[in-house]
């Protein structure tokens, strides 16, 4: 039985506002002193808790995603996880070396060059210089820093600086591997190389915790997920399911949040939906099934080129479709009324979860916004088909080429050289 590499209880974590970060040096320090003392016999000031009575456990060799919104404390979690900031309750225990890659800025020291810094994480994990110098050049090799490792790290770019940190956090060999949101900092590319690096060091037996808001990177990587809301755990257990659930809650927010009947807003929003072709609401719908987007909603005030737009945004965070209105229509002015708008979209979407959005406004300003007013989900069989959202179904015309045009080809090409 495999034992655990990380062992939460009841941590929690709790931040003072006004209250000063620890000094930096003698001088911060002594001058932190004096305005705490200065403050005494003040008023109690406000508290936060960031986190508060979190417990769970993580097996050795195995990959967590932490979900949940901005603000739920999964950064916090985090930073304490990789001993940047103390718990005020609680504890975590773990086992092996743990390398951290949190927000761009951490980790490296600024005046150190590329290679200066490569070395010192190494010490920092209780590598071996030597050791050290057999994964240098994977290392290197894979941030794609080459013409810059002599360069000290304040003059690269804050892509630059993500690239080779994540490289030295993936290389050196943790037993555990911490990655926050920072992936969102790099291209697509990169992203995809450091899934690929995150999903090797699982397989070579590291544990991975990883926080993002790329939910299908998480469900790709991660058994399990830890779903944080407002510092509590609000569920643990299998990736998908916890997904499934929190894309769920944030739907049931937006809608709760809905309040047609109140409020001085230009429009009120009364329902959004997806249905079939025959007009029935559907929340699971076929790959290849074409859906309507419907928007329910009354104009109180007349806004002047008064626009709608829908949104379709996959579980990934990438938004695949975005069709306004205004430009669609001979009229520019909509009078006040009840509506009901009705977006059809073709089958092009390949399988997964979506989220639709909805947005009232003008040139000048949004007058509504609900990026989660509807959750929807395309099943079908995706067996031989690449990890893609779109699926245009294109179809490809191949013809051999007679000699005799190849020939021909090639002249022609000789002759606008």
């Amino acid at each position: 039985m495999n034992s655990n590499a990380i062992e939460i209880h009841n941590l929690s974590k709790r931040y003072l506002l006004g209250e000063d970060q620890p000094g930096r040096s003698l001088r911060e320090t002594m001058a932190s002193a004096v305005r705490r003392f200065r403050r005494r016999g003040t008023r109690p000031r406000d508290e936060i808790w960031s986190l508060r009575d979190v417990s769970f456990d993580v097996g050795e060799g195995h990959a967590i995603g932490v979900i949940g919104r901005n603000g739920a404390g999964k950064s916090t979690l985090l930073k304490i996880l990789s001993r940047i900031t103390e718990p005020t309750e609680g504890s975590v225990r773990t086992r092996g070396r743990v390398a951290a890659l949190l927000e761009v800025g951490t980790g490296f020291h600024p005046e150190l060059t590329g290679r200066e810094n490569v070395y010192l994480n190494g010490a920092i994990l209780g590598m071996s210089r030597r050791d050290t110098a057999r994964r240098f050049d994977e290392i290197v090799g894979f941030a794609g820093v080459e013409r810059f490792i002599d360069t000290p790290v304040k003059r690269y770019s804050s892509g630059m600086y993500l690239r080779l940190a994540f490289a030295v956090a993936a290389h050196l060999e943790p037993d555990i591997l911490v990655v926050d949101e920072v992936l969102a900092v790099g291209d697509a590319e990169f992203q995809a190389k450091c899934l690929g690096r995150m999903e090797t060091a699982e397989r070579e037996g590291r544990t991975v915790v990883f926080v993002s808001h790329n939910l299908d990177a998480v469900n790709r990587l991660c058994q399990r997920a830890v779903w944080l809301e407002r510092g509590e755990v609000a569920g643990i257990g299998a990736a998908a399911d916890m997904i499934d659930a929190y894309l769920g809650a944030q739907v049931e927010r937006s809608t709760e949040q809905r309040t047609p009947d109140q409020g001085d807003t230009p429009v009120a929003l009364h329902d959004v939906r997806v249905t079939d072709s025959q007009g029935r609401a559907m929340t699971v719908l076929r790959r290849d099934q074409p859906f309507v987007i419907e928007v329910q909603f009354t104009v109180r005030t007349v806004v002047p080129r008064l626009d709608l737009a829908a949104s379709v945004s996959h579980m990934s965070g990438v938004e695949v479709l975005n069709e306004a209105w205004l430009d669609r229509r001979p009229d520019r002015t909509i009078g006040v009324g009840e509506y009901v708008a009705r977006l059809p979209v073709p089958a092009l979407l390949n399988v997964g979860e979506y989220l639709v959005g909805v947005w009232f406004g003008t040139v000048y300003e949004t007058v509504l916004h609900e990026i989660t007013a509807h959750r929807f989900r395309l099943e079908g069989d995706v067996k031989g088909r690449p990890r893609r959202i779109v699926d245009l179904g294109l179809p490809w015309d191949v013809a051999k080429v007679h000699d005799s045009d190849a020939v021909s080809r090639r002249s022609d090409a000789h002759e606008l050289r």
